[in-house]
């Protein structure tokens, strides 16, 4: 028997991208999807394009929130799937048989995982993310970074927490860790599973973003691991735009 997959879409003033990633969620050819829709309250006619569909959605929410976290939360008390997906706004699954691939991996795992393809606010294509998923992935696999984006994350639902609204930028991230120090099976699929649209909150809020980051790796690895994996970061990173320059030069 299929499982069955909530997919949950976070959105608030987006009319622009939001019938690009229902359609991507939508049109799949996986049968058993259970789409779950939290709008905050939009005002641009975001509403009107997510309503031309409200007879294929499984549940629909338009409500001020507390944020973005609040907003996952609403979906995640909703959702009644085996598994959970998170992808929101400006965001798709890669492909139309992307779920249907996911499942056919292997039977019954508590997490599987995939590449992300990044793309600009054009919607052109800038190749995959910098930090690539790793071959093996466990909950200690995010001490170098985030190495696996939330719209490339299908989690047993069973597993599925809430978020953490302590954190405002990065909950996402506490929130992967966390689900996975629970999982025994994490199955890579090896292929590309969510296209991302670069930007969010975490992009605009960058340094407060980078010191809630330092926080939670703190919380979950210890401080003074931390500050070493920060360092290797850092270190990392400096190569990373030296090989680039070097490229473009």
């Amino acid at each position: 028997m299929q499982p069955k997959l909530s997919v949950i879409t976070i959105v608030y003033n987006n009319v622009r991208d939001i019938e690009r990633t229902m359609l991507s969620v939508l049109n799949q050819t996986y049968q058993n999807i259970e789409y779950i829709i939290i709008d905050g309250a939009s005002s641009d006619g975001t509403k009107d394009i997510i309503n031309k569909y409200k007879d294929r959605l499984a549940q629909l929410v338009s409500e001020k929130d507390k944020g973005i976290y609040d907003a996952m939360n609403k979906g995640l008390a909703l959702a009644s799937g085996d598994y959970v997906l998170f992808m929101n706004s400006g965001d798709e699954i890669y492909a139309l048989e992307t779920v249907a691939a996911i499942f056919a991996t292997a039977p019954n795992a508590d997490i599987y995982y995939g590449e992300t393809e990044m793309y600009n606010d054009g919607w052109e294509s800038l190749g995959q993310r910098r930090h690539h998923v790793p071959e093996h992935f466990d909950w200690h696999s995010f001490k170098h970074g985030m190495s696996i984006s939330h719209q490339a994350f299908y989690v047993k639902r069973a597993l599925a927490e809430p978020y953490d609204l302590q954190y405002k930028f990065s909950a996402d991230i506490d929130w992967i860790i966390r689900v996975s120090k629970n999982a025994s099976s994490i199955v890579n699929t090896h292929s590309y599973v969510a296209k991302y649209l670069v930007g969010g909150i975490s992009k605009q809020k960058h340094f407060a973003s980078l010191k809630e980051r330092f926080r939670i790796f703190t919380k979950h690895y210890g401080f003074l691991p931390n500050v070493v994996n920060h360092l290797w970061i850092a270190a990392n990173l400096i190569r990373y735009y030296i090989r680039h320059k070097r490229t473009n030069d």
